[in-house]
């Protein structure tokens, strides 16, 4: 009777604020929902057996897993020197982290293939190396390290803010090193932070399509592909791809939010 009578005495404004989560919530959903539920499990079974399909989501799942890595072993230095370091400078640095977030994806490809083509000096060391950027895995990689790098940073940056400056102190009081105190102190406590950011870096990276589609349409990541059946038979065709593409994109999700959720009952 009294949760009837609470219910009765909000004020119209909470009701507006519960129906606008329910809208989103149901936005976001139905689509989803509908994509997922629209193929047979035939249909889901004969797609994944495809050569084609199996070696798309194969090849998104290494490159973003290769970006991953690459934002992991560039971006850690950097986002720990921002969470200890103030300096002239540093609110520029962060803007220009963020510019991938911001910057229109197929302006990525072309503004990478801009510096690894042969007219520029860049491209000119990049190709008498071997290294070929367009239509290449290495391209898709570098696009998806774009992309992907300052979602990495961020969460790393808020890991080593987490982890008290006093326990580096005394651990460089008692004669420990700088790299020898972030290995065994700073690195051991932000850890979650770090895979975390590696996690999100990933799933962003997975399911680039603008930038990819510029640098290298072939060999195909799954974006590309659902992209090719969708243009070239339609729905039918294209969405046991993409719900192939989703479940992976979920399982990191999962993930994400088990190491999220952790944290705060650790907190």
């Amino acid at each position: 009777m009294n949760k009837i009578r609470s219910m009765r005495e909000k004020e119209p404004f909470f009701w507006f604020t519960l129906a606008c989560g329910a809208f989103i919530a149901a936005y976001i959903l139905l689509p989803l929902i509908e994509l997922i539920t629209s193929p047979s499990i035939p249909d889901l079974w004969e797609s994944i057996r495809d050569k084609d399909v199996a070696g798309s989501i194969l090849l998104s799942i290494y490159t973003a897993g290769s970006a991953a890595i690459i934002s992991f072993i560039f971006g850690t230095p950097l986002a720990y020197f921002l969470a200890r370091h103030d300096f002239r400078g540093k609110r520029f640095l962060e803007a220009v982290i963020d510019l991938p977030i911001v910057i229109p994806h197929p302006v990525v490809g072309i503004a990478l293939l801009g510096i690894a083509g042969r007219n520029h000096w860049i491209g000119r060391i990049i190709s008498e190396l071997g290294i070929r950027v367009l239509g290449s895995v290495t391209g898709i990689i570098a696009v998806l390290t774009f992309v992907g790098l300052p979602f990495y940073i961020h969460s790393a940056k808020s890991g080593f803010e987490s982890v008290s400056p006093r326990l580096e102190k005394v651990s460089r009081s008692l004669g420990a090193s700088m790299s020898s105190t972030f290995f065994h102190i700073t690195f051991p406590l932000a850890w979650r932070n770090m895979l975390v950011g590696i996690i999100m870096c990933s799933a962003r990276a997975i399911s680039e399509f603008g930038a990819v589609i510029v640098v290298a349409y072939h060999p195909m990541t799954a974006p590309v592909l659902i992209y090719e059946r969708f243009e070239g038979y339609g729905l039918k065709y294209s969405q046991p791809v993409a719900v192939w593409l989703v479940l992976v994109c979920l399982f990191l999700f999962f993930i994400l939010r088990i190491l999220t959720l952790r944290k705060a009952g650790e907190s």
